[in-house]
């Protein structure tokens, strides 16, 4: 609860925020609030570990963030790292990026897992800032926010799936109407939003994109323990 408060206080002294970006829907859901809240987004952070050449969180290519971000019309920063260095990277570029851009925090998209919430305000605090998360809720309370972003007028469609949660099928989907009753219907074993990895999107529209992200999908590549649909951009 002192974590809370803190959070809050701090933000309405510096209304300027770094937004931590995966490009997907969590991330699209924490930038409508931020906005609506009255706070600047300074620029959309993204890390890029080098032994893979792709995004962090959902392993997609750099060119498709950069497109969301020209898109929105707000910069994108990658963050370089190794596995090994990870936290450290982060915590080092972002109080780089912290003075540099002038932001006071930097706004995580999590919705419920406390050990994501105590890395992220870990390395704020080692940067100088504060940790905020706009869209914290109970786990009971994710098909509602599935919901909420169904109806918000964003667009969105899933790019990778976890092979233990979903089939293939999957990919490529729209999260629309359909996509919500029928991943309602699966029940407790699968998280309406995917907060346990068992989907990730791509935002490529919405009431905050100056114009959509125009492209194609491509082909499906078996990953490890993930597939995931490869975006073309036109």
């Amino acid at each position: 609860m002192r974590i809370a408060v803190r959070e809050r206080a701090i933000g309405m002294v510096n209304k300027k925020v770094a937004l931590s970006w995966s490009g997907g829907k969590d991330s699209c859901m924490t930038m409508d609030k931020l906005v609506r809240d009255g706070y600047e987004i300074a620029c959309l952070l993204t890390t890029v570990p080098k032994e893979i050449g792709r995004t962090f969180g959902h392993g997609e290519r750099a060119e498709a963030i950069r497109a969301q971000a020209e898109a929105l019309g707000i910069p994108a920063l990658f963050i370089a790292c190794t596995f090994d260095t990870y936290t450290a990277d982060y915590e080092a570029r972002l109080k780089e990026l912290a003075s540099e851009f002038g932001f006071g925090a930097i706004a995580f998209g999590d919705l419920f897992m406390p050990e994501h919430r105590d890395w992220g305000t870990g390395v704020a605090a080692a940067a100088g800032i504060e940790a905020l998360y706009p869209l914290w809720m109970r786990p009971d309370g994710t098909l509602a926010a599935l919901r909420t972003f169904v109806e918000s007028g964003y667009r969105a469609i899933v790019i990778r799936t976890s092979d233990k949660a979903l089939s293939e099928r999957w990919l490529g989907r729209e999260l629309d109407e359909s996509f919500y009753e029928d991943i309602a219907a699966l029940g407790p074993a699968v998280c309406p939003m995917g907060e346990g990895g068992e989907y990730h999107t791509f935002v490529y529209d919405g009431s905050l994109f100056r114009r959509p992200v125009r492209f194609s999908k491509g082909a499906v590549l078996q990953l490890e323990t993930t597939k995931r649909l490869e975006i073309i951009l036109a």
